[in-house]
Protein backbone atom coordinates (compact mmCIF):
# COMPACT_ATOMS: atom_id res chain seq x y z
CA UNK A 1 0.00 0.00 0.00
CA UNK A 2 0.99 3.57 -0.65
CA UNK A 3 1.86 6.01 2.06
CA UNK A 4 0.19 9.65 2.17
CA UNK A 5 3.62 11.06 0.58
CA UNK A 6 3.13 8.82 -2.49
CA UNK A 7 -0.85 8.88 -3.08
CA UNK A 8 -1.14 12.81 -1.93
CA UNK A 9 2.18 13.00 -4.64
CA UNK A 10 0.32 11.00 -7.81
CA UNK A 11 -2.71 13.29 -6.93
CA UNK A 12 -0.70 16.51 -6.96
CA UNK A 13 1.33 15.69 -10.32
CA UNK A 14 -1.99 16.98 -12.26
CA UNK A 15 -2.99 20.04 -9.83
CA UNK A 16 -0.44 22.30 -10.15
CA UNK A 17 -2.88 25.16 -11.74
CA UNK A 18 -4.10 27.44 -8.89
CA UNK A 19 -7.42 27.75 -10.78
CA UNK A 20 -7.78 23.74 -10.95
CA UNK A 21 -6.77 23.72 -7.42
CA UNK A 22 -9.87 26.44 -6.46
CA UNK A 23 -12.50 24.33 -9.00
CA UNK A 24 -11.67 21.40 -6.82
CA UNK A 25 -12.34 23.11 -3.94
CA UNK A 26 -15.79 23.77 -5.22
CA UNK A 27 -16.34 20.76 -7.52
CA UNK A 28 -15.42 18.02 -5.01
CA UNK A 29 -17.35 18.94 -1.95
CA UNK A 30 -20.37 19.14 -4.30
CA UNK A 31 -19.80 15.83 -6.01
CA UNK A 32 -18.84 14.35 -2.59
CA UNK A 33 -22.35 15.88 -1.17
CA UNK A 34 -24.71 14.57 -3.98
CA UNK A 35 -23.05 11.22 -3.58
CA UNK A 36 -23.59 11.00 0.01
CA UNK A 37 -27.34 11.87 -0.65
CA UNK A 38 -28.21 8.98 -3.35
CA UNK A 39 -26.28 7.17 -0.63
CA UNK A 40 -28.19 7.84 2.08
CA UNK A 41 -31.85 7.61 0.23
CA UNK A 42 -32.02 3.91 1.91
CA UNK A 43 -31.01 2.62 5.20
CA UNK A 44 -31.37 -0.48 7.12
CA UNK A 45 -32.68 -0.72 10.48
CA UNK A 46 -30.75 -2.50 13.04
CA UNK A 47 -31.05 -3.71 16.66
CA UNK A 48 -28.69 -4.06 18.89
CA UNK A 49 -28.95 -4.17 22.79
CA UNK A 50 -32.46 -3.01 22.46
CA UNK A 51 -31.67 -0.10 20.22
CA UNK A 52 -32.10 0.58 16.76
CA UNK A 53 -29.67 2.13 14.08
CA UNK A 54 -30.24 3.33 10.71
CA UNK A 55 -27.30 2.01 8.12
CA UNK A 56 -27.16 3.94 4.74
CA UNK A 57 -24.74 2.66 2.20
CA UNK A 58 -22.92 6.24 2.55
CA UNK A 59 -22.19 5.26 6.43
CA UNK A 60 -20.81 1.82 5.05
CA UNK A 61 -18.78 3.31 2.34
CA UNK A 62 -17.77 6.66 4.67
CA UNK A 63 -16.35 4.19 7.01
CA UNK A 64 -14.37 2.09 4.86
CA UNK A 65 -13.05 5.87 3.25
CA UNK A 66 -12.18 6.73 6.66
CA UNK A 67 -10.34 3.58 7.80
CA UNK A 68 -8.18 4.22 4.81
CA UNK A 69 -7.51 7.73 5.79
CA UNK A 70 -6.43 6.84 9.39
CA UNK A 71 -4.33 3.80 8.01
CA UNK A 72 -2.37 6.98 5.57
CA UNK A 73 -2.63 10.15 7.91
CA UNK A 74 -4.26 10.64 11.58
CA UNK A 75 -4.40 14.47 11.57
CA UNK A 76 -5.55 14.74 8.29
CA UNK A 77 -8.02 11.72 8.88
CA UNK A 78 -9.56 13.63 12.09
CA UNK A 79 -10.40 16.33 10.16
CA UNK A 80 -11.85 14.21 7.32
CA UNK A 81 -14.13 12.73 9.97
CA UNK A 82 -15.48 15.75 11.06
CA UNK A 83 -15.75 16.51 7.29
CA UNK A 84 -17.59 13.16 6.66
CA UNK A 85 -20.21 14.14 10.12
CA UNK A 86 -20.93 17.56 8.66
CA UNK A 87 -21.58 16.28 4.80
CA UNK A 88 -23.87 13.43 6.75
CA UNK A 89 -26.01 15.93 8.40
CA UNK A 90 -26.02 18.24 5.88
CA UNK A 91 -27.39 15.22 3.48
CA UNK A 92 -29.89 14.53 6.09
CA UNK A 93 -31.20 17.70 5.48
CA UNK A 94 -32.50 17.05 1.90
CA UNK A 95 -33.59 12.91 2.15
CA UNK A 96 -37.12 14.12 2.75
CA UNK A 97 -37.25 16.77 0.01
CA UNK A 98 -39.81 15.84 -2.85
CA UNK A 99 -36.74 16.19 -5.55
CA UNK A 100 -34.25 14.97 -3.46
CA UNK A 101 -32.81 12.33 -6.51
CA UNK A 102 -33.07 15.67 -8.82
CA UNK A 103 -31.41 17.94 -6.41
CA UNK A 104 -28.38 15.19 -6.24
CA UNK A 105 -28.20 14.54 -9.64
CA UNK A 106 -27.97 18.78 -10.75
CA UNK A 107 -25.49 19.33 -7.84
CA UNK A 108 -23.09 16.18 -9.31
CA UNK A 109 -23.41 17.58 -12.84
CA UNK A 110 -22.46 21.26 -11.03
CA UNK A 111 -19.40 19.32 -9.08
CA UNK A 112 -18.25 18.03 -12.83
CA UNK A 113 -17.91 20.88 -14.37
CA UNK A 114 -15.87 22.68 -12.01
CA UNK A 115 -13.76 19.70 -11.95
CA UNK A 116 -13.41 19.76 -16.13
CA UNK A 117 -13.28 23.16 -15.99
CA UNK A 118 -9.95 22.69 -13.69
CA UNK A 119 -8.48 20.32 -15.67
CA UNK A 120 -9.04 22.70 -18.77
CA UNK A 121 -6.80 24.92 -16.87
CA UNK A 122 -4.46 22.36 -15.88
CA UNK A 123 -3.95 20.98 -19.40
CA UNK A 124 -3.89 17.55 -17.65
CA UNK A 125 -6.29 15.04 -17.97
CA UNK A 126 -7.98 14.12 -14.07
CA UNK A 127 -5.91 11.80 -11.57
CA UNK A 128 -8.54 8.95 -11.50
CA UNK A 129 -8.36 8.31 -15.40
CA UNK A 130 -5.05 6.09 -14.62
CA UNK A 131 -5.88 4.90 -11.02
CA UNK A 132 -9.64 5.02 -9.71
CA UNK A 133 -8.06 4.76 -6.23
CA UNK A 134 -7.83 8.57 -6.85
CA UNK A 135 -11.65 9.28 -6.45
CA UNK A 136 -10.84 8.58 -2.36
CA UNK A 137 -7.60 11.04 -2.57
CA UNK A 138 -9.19 14.02 -3.99
CA UNK A 139 -11.41 14.97 -0.56
CA UNK A 140 -7.68 14.26 1.46
CA UNK A 141 -6.10 15.94 -1.31
CA UNK A 142 -8.24 19.20 -0.39
CA UNK A 143 -7.66 18.76 3.50
CA UNK A 144 -4.22 18.32 3.05
CA UNK A 145 -4.41 21.41 1.17
CA UNK A 146 -6.48 23.45 4.30
CA UNK A 147 -3.91 22.19 6.43
CA UNK A 148 -1.33 23.67 4.11
CA UNK A 149 -2.64 27.16 4.11
CA UNK A 150 -3.51 26.79 7.78
CA UNK A 151 0.40 26.05 8.32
Amino acid sequence: MKNIEEVLSQYKSVHFNKINVWTHFIGIPLIVWALTLLLSLHQVEISFLNMTFALTPAYVFFAGALIYYYILHIALALAMTIYVVVNLLLADLFIDHEYVISIAIVVFVIGWIFQFVGHFYEKAKPAFIDDLGQFLIGPLFLMAEVFFMLG
